[in-house]
C-alpha cells in the first residue's frame, strides 16, 4: 500500500541512540586486559612447556645413566666375585707352599741334629700344630741326652720333654734303648719371620759319655 502525505512536511529522521564515553572506554579495557591476558597466559604455557620438556629430557638421561650404572655395578661385582674366588685360591697356594717348606726346614733341622749325635737313631716322628712327637733308639742313654741338648742348642726347637727312655732289645746282644720325647717349635726370632737355625759345624756336638745301664 502506498502512503501519500498530503502535509507537504518533512518526517523527522529516527535519531541515533549515542553510547556514552565511559562505557565506551570501559568496554576498549575489558577487551585490552582480555587480550593482555591471553598472552601472559600464553607466555606462560610455552614457558611451562619447554620446562617440562627441559625436565622429560633430564629425567630420560638419569634413566639411560642409571642403565649404565647398573651394568658397570654388575660388571664390578662380577670382577669382585671373580678375585675372591682367585684370592681363595692364591691362599691355599701359598698355604701349601708355607707347609711345604716349613715341613722341608723341619725335616732338615731335625736330620742335622741327629747326625750330631753318634749312636741314635730316629724311628718316628709326628707334627701336631707346633708340637712334634719324637720315637727313637739309641746306644745309650747318654746318646738321649746329648740329643736332647742338641735340640736346644739348634735354637729351632724349645721345650724338650723326654717321656720314656728304657732298655729294649731291639737288637739281640747288642746295647739299645728305645726313647719317646716331645718337642715344641720354637717361635721366629729374627726380622722378616725367619727362623733362626745352627749352621752345621758351628760346635762340635758334645762327646757321649760311656755306656751304662739305667
Amino acid at each position: 500500500m502506498i502512503r501519500i502525505n498530503l502535509l507537504g512536511q518533512v518526517r523527522p529522521r529516527a535519531q541515533k541512540q549515542v553510547v556514552p564515553l565511559e562505557a565506551t572506554l570501559q568496554f576498549l579495557l575489558l577487551g585490552a586486559a582480555v587480550a593482555m591476558a591471553a598472552v601472559i597466559l600464553t607466555i606462560v604455557y610455552f614457558s611451562q612447556k619447554r620446562q617440562l620438556d627441559d625436565t622429560n629430557k633430564r629425567i630420560a638421561s638419569l634413566r639411560a645413566e642409571e642403565q649404565s650404572l647398573q651394568q658397570v655395578k654388575q660388571d664390578v661385582d662380577r670382577f669382585e666375585s671373580q678375585k675372591n674366588v682367585l684370592q681363595q685360591r692364591i691362599d691355599v697356594i701359598e698355604n701349601l707352599q708355607r707347609n711345604r717348606t716349613g715341613a722341608q726346614d723341619l725335616l732338615q733341622m731335625v736330620a742335622n741334629t741327629v747326625v750330631r749325635v753318634d749312636s741314635l737313631w730316629l724311628t718316628s716322628l709326628d707334627r701336631k700344630g707346633n708340637t712334634i712327637d719324637i720315637q727313637g733308639v739309641a746306644g745309650s742313654i747318654n746318646a738321649v741326652a746329648n740329643f736332647i741338648t742338641e735340640l736346644k742348642r739348634s735354637g729351632y726347637f724349645d721345650q724338650v720333654e723326654i717321656q720314656t727312655a728304657k732298655e729294649n732289645d731291639l737288637v739281640p746282644s747288642v746295647e739299645t734303648y728305645g726313647f719317646t720325647m716331645s718337642v715344641t717349635i720354637a717361635p721366629p726370632s729374627t726380622p722378616g719371620g725367619a727362623v733362626k737355625t745352627q749352621p752345621a759345624g758351628d760346635s762340635q756336638p758334645p762327646q757321649p759319655a760311656g755306656k751304662g745301664r739305667s
